[in-house]
């Protein structure tokens, strides 16, 4: 549509660029005749632009013997002028129509990639990938999106028009590092394809090897690749969803609660923060004070989990403390804890 809206404004510009040849044709040819044998060629087509320019600065050929010369002139002011607004309202319709909308913003865009970090990069944002985008806006976390597919952009756009994108490959070396690859927290590699995942994996991790990568396999048999080439974590849908699907018959409560837990309008999730390393031990009351935003539910130190810990309980620099709260409950967290 917009190739056939793009053909039909340049078609407009060439009809109003010949017309407007014509008017000044025309005019040059009447003013030269009107204003024989004194008026030049040179002086007729001046008369002419003026007259269509809107200029005004006087008639280099005098018509003031000549009624139907100012007749004249009126007439080629009402075809110029026409014209002139014709031309104009065409070439910025072809301006709006044409690409120049997105070069703008794939800079705008790549400026805000530029001065992001600690964000989230997904590559792929199909069925899986569209999913793990809504859970990171509905938790309040920057990422960027990678998609070879347009049309696959383009639905996920109507959804979040304001998301960052690249239109590229997930497992290019160049698309990781405008998607900031280097300041990132974590790659999803999501796409439909697992050897393409693999390839993402790989990719991230010899860029960026502190970067956390998690890829979507559909065969389960892949996951020794799959982590030998740098993944993470690997997550099988096919296998997921089994399980949840025997958890929905065998604990119906649990998966109820879970359920409404995601769905709550508060964002309430379970969340994990980290304590950074350049803190020194101290007890669970003098790091986190009871707060209603956030419930702790457990802390993992040294490969150990503690659950319910109590206020005494020590907490060492680099712990995990798993936490049930909303994303503003966590942005409090995280500035208690200066991370």
């Amino acid at each position: 549509m917009k190739k056939i809206a793009r053909s039909r404004h340049i078609r407009g510009l060439v009809t109003g660029g010949l017309l407007m040849a014509l008017v000044h044709l025309v005019g040059t040819v009447g003013y030269h005749f009107i204003g024989r044998p004194v008026a030049t060629w040179i002086d007729s087509f001046y008369m002419t632009f003026i007259t269509v320019a809107t200029i005004g600065y006087g008639e280099t050929v005098d018509l003031s013997a000549h009624p139907f010369g100012r007749l004249f002139t009126v007439a080629i002011a009402i075809v110029g002028i026409g014209t002139w607004s014709y031309l104009f309202s065409t070439f910025v319709a072809l301006l709006l129509e044409s690409d120049l909308n997105s070069v703008l913003r794939k800079r705008h865009m790549q400026r805000q990639i530029s001065d992001m970090k600690g964000h989230y990069i997904i590559c792929g944002v199909g069925r899986v990938g569209s999913n793990v985008a809504a859970e990171l806006l509905k938790t309040q976390r920057e990422f960027v999106v990678i998609e070879r597919d347009v049309g696959t952009i383009e639905q996920w756009l109507e959804r979040s028009p304001d998301t960052l994108y690249l239109h590229d490959d997930g497992a290019s070396d160049d698309a990781l590092l405008r998607a900031g690859v280097m300041r990132a927290a974590g790659v999803f590699a999501v796409t439909g394809d697992d050897s393409h995942n693999l390839m993402i994996a790989l990719s991230v991790k010899l860029l960026n090897p502190a970067a956390r990568v998690v890829a979507r396999l559909h065969d389960i048999r892949n996951s020794d690749k799959a982590r030998k080439a740098g993944a993470d974590e690997i997550v099988s849908p096919d296998f997921t969803g089994g399980m949840r699907i025997a958890s929905a018959m065998v604990r119906p409560h649990v998966v109820n609660f879970m359920d409404q837990m995601l769905r709550a309008d508060e964002g309430l999730r379970v969340e994990e923060v980290t304590v950074p390393a350049h803190l020194p031990a101290r007890s669970l009351g003098a790091l986190l004070p009871k707060s209603r935003r956030y419930m702790l539910m457990a802390t993992h130190e040294k490969g150990e989990w503690v659950f319910n810990p109590g206020d005494d309980h020590v907490v060492q620099p680099g712990s995990a403390l798993i936490l049930m709260t909303t994303p503003q409950g966590r942005q409090d967290v995280l500035a208690l804890i200066g991370a």
